[in-house]
Order: C-alpha cells, then structure tokens, then sequence
C-alpha cells in the first residue's frame, strides 16, 4: 500500500477507533514514512492502558513496521513483552498491510501470562540479557537549527523508549542517555535516520554530524526511573560536570572532559 492511500485508510480508521474507550490514533511523518501512534487498554477495556507507535517505512507493507510501547501502569521489562508479541505478529501478516490488524491483536490478545511472567522476571529472576543492562551514552552534537521540531521528536522517544535524557546547551551541544542498552541504542538509531532538523534552505534533513563521545555500562542508580527529559544549559567547565554529577556520571565526565574542552 502506497503511503497516500495509507493515510486515507488510516483517517478512515480513526474515525471508528474514536469511537471506542481509550483509543486514540496519530500519525506524523516523522520519518521518511509514516509514525502511527495508538492509546489503547490491552486485553480488553478492563486491561492496562498502553501507547504503541509503528514506524511505517516507504515500502510499507512489504517491510514491517518498527515498533515501540510505552505505560506508565506497566514496567519497561512488560512492556518490551507486550511489543515482542506484536512484533512476532507483525512478521506473520508481511506483506499484507497491518495496522489495523495489530490494533485489533493489541486490544484483544491476551497478554495476562507475558505481563506475569515479566512481572516474576523483575521481582526475583537475573536480568543477564544483553538488552536488559544498564546502558548509558553521550553524544555531540554539531548544530541545531530548528530547535522545537528536534526537542519535540526528542521527547517522544524519551517517552516511547523508557528513557532518561538531557539536552546540554553551552559550548558543545550534548546528548546524555541512560536506560537498556536496546533504548539507547534504538534512540541512536532513531536519532541518525529520522529528518529530526532542517538545513541552511529551511528543508527537513536528517541529522548527520552526530558523535558518540562514550557509551558504556552504567553503574549509575539514579535516572533509570520513569521517562524524563529536560533541557540544561552550562557554559563552564564546573556546571557541566554538576549535571553529570546529578545522573551519578561523574566517571563518564572525567573521561570525555579533554573532548569537550580542547
């Protein structure tokens, strides 16, 4: 299905999807397709409300959407529960398209055993799994020309992602990131092929002068709570190690301070 005849379906649907308790349909070109943004109770009306996005690319149907999920009812470990199972679906309907059948799949699946058995793993099982570590990022940023369009996509991952990130505005322009690894990495991914700002000709551009200063296992407790994004300015050497010392990260800003100050 071609994207403009997407968008005529997808305003079709959201007409009827209105129409029922807690559920709300978007869509915005925040990439080079189309981003398809669902509240919805899973399992039923009686079930957890959570918000899932489907990242639509321009040969949708034949590729797979890419897909987030986010609740602030429900662990980030469910929740990567809840998005497996629709991933796993997803791969099932290619190359028919999809949407609306994984909306219907999302409110009527049954997920009381994924949400237990996910539950059970965060209370008492090891989290050794690569993608449940503790991750923390920095990244370099060469410009930002349209500030609103790049803080806003920012906090939509933010929140989609689970994760905690500041915006650092002063001499050098920073990203730092804490949460899972596959979070930081999927907002790194996000980041480098999503059109996020726009060029000298006021046209919407991809960012591509980003430079990953660090990235490691984070020994860091604090910033692995609920989503959080905030935007900090500094303009000394001493105010930009305070920030960092408030996400536990002194470590990491000992180690790229030379870079940020050469």
């Amino acid at each position: 299905m071609h994207l403009p005849s997407l968008r005529s379906c997808l305003s079709t649907s959201r007409k009827k999807e209105r129409a029922r308790a807690d559920t709300h349909i978007f869509h915005d070109e925040v990439q080079e397709g189309l981003m398809v943004q669902i509240r919805s109770p899973v399992g039923g009306e009686t079930g957890p409300v959570v918000t899932a996005s489907f990242h639509l690319h321009p040969l949708y149907p034949t590729e797979p959407p890419r897909i987030s999920v986010s609740s602030p009812s429900l662990s980030r470990t469910q929740c990567l529960g809840i998005r497996q199972k629709l991933v796993d679906q997803a791969r099932v309907l290619v190359p028919e398209p999809m949407v609306h059948q994984l909306v219907q799949y999302l409110q009527c699946a049954d997920v009381s055993e994924t949400l237990r058995r996910n539950e059970e793993v965060e209370e008492g099982a090891p989290q050794s799994a690569e993608e449940e570590q503790r991750w923390t990022a920095v990244l370099m940023l060469d410009h930002i020309r349209s500030l609103k369009r790049y803080v806003r996509l920012l906090e939509r991952w933010t929140l989609q992602l689970h994760l905690t990130v500041r915006l650092l505005q002063g001499p050098r322009l920073l990203l730092l990131l804490l949460g899972s690894r596959t979070s930081v990495k999927e907002f790194q991914h996000l980041l480098k092929t999503s059109k996020v700002d726009v060029d000298s000709t006021g046209k919407k551009c991809k960012e591509r002068m980003m430079t990953v200063l660090i990235e490691r296992l984070s020994s860091a407790t604090h910033g692995y709570g609920p989503p959080s994004f905030e935007i900090r300015r500094y303009q000394t050497a001493a105010q930009a190690s305070q920030i960092f010392q408030e996400l536990q990260l002194d470590q990491v800003y000992r180690q790229i301070e030379d870079s940020l100050w050469d």
